[in-house]
């Protein structure tokens, strides 16, 4: 039924649709109802510890026994810069001060765990059906452990420079992660976002140049844009910013009014929150010192200076300081329940496929 059904039987799932392992945003009850319809669900480890991933995997579990992707992400841990944090915290003064908070007191930002020797023997233990890689791959030996376990390994692309060199390093299916995406960039031997393309330009720029399956992401959030997809020669799609409106996402009530509102079809490129760009919903903070700030500090540490003003305002439902990241394509999206926007995609991208190929 579907043109190329690489994806279907490489990860042993019904329709060629992965949920967006977004982190903080999803756990293991969006994954599990992507999965029960037939989709690949997925859970973002990068916010994890080792034991709550394994509680998140065990509640999977024990909802279905359909295939699971667990995410990860491999950026070099940041060294911390005192005089950098100092100046980052200096920039966000006049915010301390309207809010009567004191720099000093920040904490440090939200850890974010980049795949190691730990995180491996936990993928040993669990072996998840599907291992997905975002920011390029971990050490070569870390890798032979993962793929020995039996698991397909995925990770993001976004030129195809990328694609090829994740090719050569042995994975299984590359996504190709267009501009258009929420959330942060995979670029990870890209130098300049100013260079990144969309996704329909991407696509099949990469399924030329490698033999592995390719997967779409970035700004597909209806049948339309999977049937384009697929003509375009990927084998699947990964959406996300479609599965945040569902109320299995675990995202809070300022950023779901953001997504409901018009000013979700503003979105930008931003790398305020973490230090690393990433698209979401332009707010506040992003419009006034960013979106793209030159001094913020390596991630993830940029979101340590911005923790006091989000406890400050974000209670009484102001999203002013808080990521809100979104797609391009949120003004597509309905609420739904995840595993109906599973299947209402899935049908309405093969009607379109189907009434191609009759013409």
């Amino acid at each position: 039924m579907w043109p190329d059904d690489r994806i279907q039987q490489m990860l042993g799932i019904d329709l060629p649709i992965i949920q967006a392992p977004m982190a903080g945003a999803g756990l293991a009850n969006l994954a599990a109802a992507v999965a029960e319809a037939g989709a690949l669900g997925s859970l973002p480890c990068a916010l994890l510890d080792p034991e709550r991933l394994r509680a998140e995997h065990g509640a999977f579990r024990q909802r279905t026994d359909r295939p699971l992707n667990l995410n990860f992400f491999c950026h070099q841990p940041p060294v911390p810069d005192n005089r950098r944090e100092a100046a980052w915290r200096n920039r966000l003064q006049s915010y301390y001060t309207e809010f009567g908070l004191n720099p000093a007191a920040a904490p440090s930002a939200p850890s974010r765990m980049p795949f190691d020797a730990e995180f491996c023997a936990l993928v040993e233990e669990l072996r998840p059906q599907v291992v997905s890689f975002h920011f390029g791959l971990p050490e070569r030996r870390l890798m032979q452990r993962v793929a020995a376990t039996g698991a397909r390994i995925l990770s993001s692309a976004t030129t195809v420079d990328e694609a090829r060199w994740l090719e050569a390093e042995g994975v299984d299916a590359i996504i190709a992660q267009g501009v258009e995406a929420g959330g942060h960039r995979g670029m990870f031997r890209a130098g300049s976002i100013a260079t990144q393309i969309g996704t329909f330009s991407l696509v099949p720029q990469i399924v030329d140049a490698v033999r592995v399956p390719v997967i779409a992401a970035g700004g597909i959030a209806d049948g339309r844009g999977i049937a384009a997809a697929f003509m375009l020669g990927a084998a699947a799609v990964q959406i996300g910013t479609a599965y945040l409106f569902c109320p299995e996402a675990t995202i809070g009530d300022a950023h779901r009014r953001a997504l409901a509102e018009g000013h979700a079809r503003e979105t930008a490129l931003t790398n305020v929150f973490t230090g690393r760009p990433a698209r979401g919903i332009v707010n506040r903070v992003m419009r006034e010192i960013g979106p793209i700030a030159p001094d913020t500090p390596d991630f993830p540490l940029a979101g340590g200076a911005l923790a006091p003003l989000r406890a400050a305002t974000e209670p009484g439902g102001s999203d002013a300081f808080m990521p809100l990241w979104s797609g391009q394509s949120a003004g597509l999206c309905r609420p739904m329940p995840a595993a109906d926007l599973t299947r209402r995609l899935a049908d309405q991208a093969l009607g379109l496929l189907a009434a191609r190929t009759e013409t």
